[in-house]
């Protein structure tokens, strides 16, 4: 089947609906137990195809993980997946690493993204304003969250939008650690 199966945005958020603290850093998280391991990642990654994350993010990881000089830092992570980074400005690439600086509207970098992706999942990576632009073209079909017993008062918000109940379903909350799984499937209105 051609094209992306699902619009997913996979993140870690605080209790009070942070992804990042005010400085855009996921320091915060790291703080936060990662030891129970439940096999959810080594079940939902495979069927990512590629991913797609915001200017900031981006940055951050370039910063942290020294990306531009360790590319193998880049498939640590994330394989072999292609990448879609959305910014206005020119950022440096990761050597050796399938990236595409992706300009304007979201809706028509899906339609390239599609081609390539061959009946997989995208990963929305972050931010916040990111996904609420996917949302806002009725193409985010699901929300993943890992919610850590942190908060920050203030920082990158986990999604910058009112999206309402009518869009949004609970299904499922799980206790992994000390973190809390949350999956909400997005309702796309209009549709049967």
């Amino acid at each position: 089947m051609p094209g992306v199966t699902r619009v997913q945005y996979f993140t870690a958020c605080t209790l009070d609906g942070y992804i990042a603290d005010e400085n855009n850093s996921l320091d915060w998280l790291f703080e936060v137990p990662h030891s129970e391991d439940d096999g959810y990642w080594d079940q939902w990654f495979p069927a990512v195809g590629g991913l797609a994350m915001g200017a900031t993010t981006y940055e951050w990881m370039l910063e942290r993980y020294g990306m531009v000089d360790r590319p193998e830092e880049w498939r640590r992570f994330y394989g072999d997946r292609p990448g879609w980074v959305f910014t206005h400005r020119d950022l440096p690439l990761i050597p050796g690493v399938d990236i595409t600086l992706a300009k304007g509207d979201v809706v028509r970098a899906y339609a390239g993204m599609t081609e390539r992706l061959s009946g997989t999942n995208l990963w929305l990576v972050g931010g916040g304003d990111l996904v609420g632009q996917f949302h806002d073209a009725r193409l985010l079909d699901e929300i993943i969250l890992g919610m850590a017993p942190v908060t920050l008062g203030r920082g990158a918000p986990l999604l910058p939008r009112r999206i309402t109940s009518k869009e949004l379903a609970f299904d499922k909350a799980e206790l992994v650690g000390q973190r809390i799984r949350i999956v909400v499937s997005v309702r796309h209105l209009g549709e049967a």
